[in-house]
């Protein structure tokens, strides 16, 4: 059996890593053709995600990606031929996704290390669902709530 961590390992392994320093030079040059997709919940994104992302929460990833669908998203069904940027919170899921869209036939996927988390230690702008602009420091204290006792392993 295999645990969480040594799955998003084992993906890392075929999956390419960008740094939030690095996707903000990306999405700062006009000539960059990238597709931000971000695999949290839903209620996780519209608490903050960054500008311009797509939600494909990784429980529907492959229907949004693929026409014939209820949750088809075209915008990412047609971009296996685009820079594809998978954000989660920390990386982890985002890495685990991007092994499966490598899977499905996407070729230029990178995982965004470190996540939102880091994009928000980096200080860059978060957005929530009505596309404004979410405070770090409301960021932070939702990114830094305590995993509950019963959560923990015994």
């Amino acid at each position: 059996m295999k645990t969480f961590i040594q799955l998003v390992e084992e993906s890392l392994k075929s999956v390419q890593e960008i740094f939030p320093w690095t996707l903000e030079e990306k999405l700062n040059n006009p000539a960059e053709d990238l597709v931000l997709l971000d695999v949290r919940e839903v209620n996780e994104f519209n608490a903050f995600h960054i500008q311009g992302s797509l939600s494909a929460p990784r429980g529907i990833l492959e229907t949004c990606c693929e026409y014939g669908f209820e949750e088809t998203i075209p915008t990412l069904a047609n971009a296996r031929d685009q820079q594809v940027i998978v954000i989660c919170r920390s990386g982890n899921r985002s890495a685990l996704a991007a092994q499966t869209l490598q899977m499905m036939g996407f070729k230029q996927l990178y995982s965004l290390k470190t996540g939102i988390r880091g994009w928000n230690d980096y200080e860059l702008p978060l957005y929530n669902g009505e596309e404004k602009i979410v405070k770090i420091e409301v960021v932070d204290e939702q990114l830094d709530r305590a995993i509950p006792p019963e959560k923990l392993r015994p």
